[in-house]
């Protein structure tokens, strides 16, 4: 190919990427065609075409911008093709993200469709991680400011969120199919440790522009700890142990009710993205009523039959579900399209790339 023609491909290849990416509802596989087939261009302005595994003599003769999620319509640039293939994936991984929200967000979603949102943010997971594991490190420009999209602790927060939704998919078909509530207590559990661990590296991002996310990831944590309290009590009073039943429903209570109070913080909360209403979902509104009646039922067996006191402390959740975890879907990156070859990329002169960016590649091919 013409090295010409190459620069025209390339870009059109980007421009279909990055438009097919302002619709949450377009197909996956066309997003991960476009993707691939960017990617798989880009190739050899990252990785040299004829010296295995070295950097590509062009890595930085262009100059790339991107705006970042948390810092409004502030960019940053860099002459970094690494910075581009970072940037494209984490994008991607948020469109992702954004488009299991979509189909989530469907009045009556299918099975199908659940199965979908599930393998969707289990995919975003597997890209943020990616770039923290293998990309960021490669970078010789790190950015300084806090809370970009390459900082190690907003992916991390991205990561956490995407697989605490994930199983959150797998709690609600659990409970509608009626599984054994320590199963839901136990994945509940853990789904709300995910919840606690976003939060936590938003906290060592250290940027109050991060407030309004950690309040909403405080406020799902608070409110899986009491879905597993709630449903190990249950499981409790099953093996007749009302008093420690009644315990837990009780602690079940008190993070519903912390619940209530950070969702009013997070309503007001200063801090980048649009205000939620998580409070008027079902997985919250059904709660509260669910541990109230579970609670009255065990207060009144316990009155009645078994006389149990109720314990100090309240007995300790189960670590580690044997079932439903979600992990990071492992991501790999495109090979190198067919058109890098060694002629090809001999054909770049590295004495007439530019030290300026905006020196336009024709000038130098």
């Amino acid at each position: 190919m013409p090295v010409c023609l190459y620069f025209s491909e390339l870009r059109q290849a980007r421009n279909q990427l990055i438009e097919l990416l302002s619709n949450p509802g377009n197909q996956t596989t066309v997003v991960t065609s476009a993707l691939d087939a960017y990617l798989g261009l880009l190739f050899g302005f990252v990785i040299s075409a004829d010296e295995n595994g070295k950097d590509s003599k062009l890595r930085h003769a262009v100059q790339f911008r991107w705006s970042n999620t948390l810092l409004g319509n502030a960019s940053l640039t860099q002459c970094d093709a690494l910075y581009d293939q970072i940037c494209v994936i984490f994008n991607v991984g948020l469109w992702f993200s954004k488009h299991a929200a979509a189909v989530a967000g469907k009045d009556e979603p299918k099975m199908e469709e659940a199965l979908e949102v599930h393998k969707c943010l289990r995919i975003a997971a597997g890209m943020f991680m990616y770039i923290k594991k293998n990309l960021l490190g490669r970078l010789k420009e790190q950015p300084q400011q806090k809370a970009t999209d390459l900082d190690s602790n907003i992916l991390v927060a991205y990561q956490q969120q995407c697989l605490a939704e994930a199983q959150e998919v797998t709690i609600a078909r659990a409970i509608e199919l009626k599984h054994n509530s320590s199963i839901v207590s136990a994945l509940a559990h853990e789904t709300a440790k995910l919840y606690t661990e976003a939060d936590a590296a938003l906290t060592a991002a250290g940027d109050r522009v991060c407030l309004k996310w950690q309040k909403y990831l405080q406020f799902k944590s608070e409110i899986y700890y009491a879905y597993a309290y709630s449903y190990h009590g249950d499981s409790l009073l099953a093996q007749d142990k009302c008093g420690d039943a009644i315990k837990c429903l009780k602690e079940s209570q008190a993070h519903y009710e912390k619940a209530t109070q950070i969702i009013k913080e997070y309503s007001s909360a200063k801090g980048a993205g649009k205000t939620a209403k998580p409070q008027e979902h079902l997985f919250f509104r059904r709660l509260g009523p669910i541990v109230q009646r579970t609670l009255d039922k065990c207060v009144h067996e316990n009155g009645i039959i078994y006389h149990q006191k109720i314990p100090p402390v309240t007995p300790e959740l189960e670590q580690g579900a044997a079932y439903g975890i979600a992990s990071p879907e492992e991501f790999q990156m495109p090979s190198s399209n067919s058109a890098w070859t060694v002629d090809t990329y001999k054909a770049f002169d590295e004495k007439k790339i530019p030290q300026k960016p905006d020196v336009r590649p024709n000038e130098w091919i």
